[in-house]
């Protein structure tokens, strides 16, 4: 599981980039363990090339992500670390040191 924290801009967090291409996308979110997944899932901007992107302070530790591409989960085709999920899917991994 990921590692939690009450803060939500602690002193220890990193900035993280997260990427995603769809160009014919109208709408993309990052949804994870840091956003209580859908509950409060970050939406992203889209790029003169397609390319979705937001910047996102996280605490050292494990989280797990996806992506809403238009109201539906999306893979991260980028992300070299996957978990299976309970909804027959797989979850990316970023690891934060």
């Amino acid at each position: 599981m990921a590692k939690k924290t009450n803060s939500k801009n602690s002193s220890n967090d990193r900035r993280q980039t997260f990427a995603f291409t769809a160009p014919d996308a109208l709408r993309v979110l990052l949804a994870g363990d840091f956003t209580q997944w859908q509950a409060q899932a970050i939406p992203m901007t889209k790029d003169a090339e397609g390319v979705w992107k937001t910047t996102v302070a996280l605490p050292p530790g494990t989280h797990h992500y996806r992506f809403i591409v238009d109201g539906e989960w999306r893979d991260d085709p980028e992300c070299t670390i996957c978990v299976a999920n309970p909804y027959c899917g797989h979850d990316a991994v970023r690891q934060i040191a």
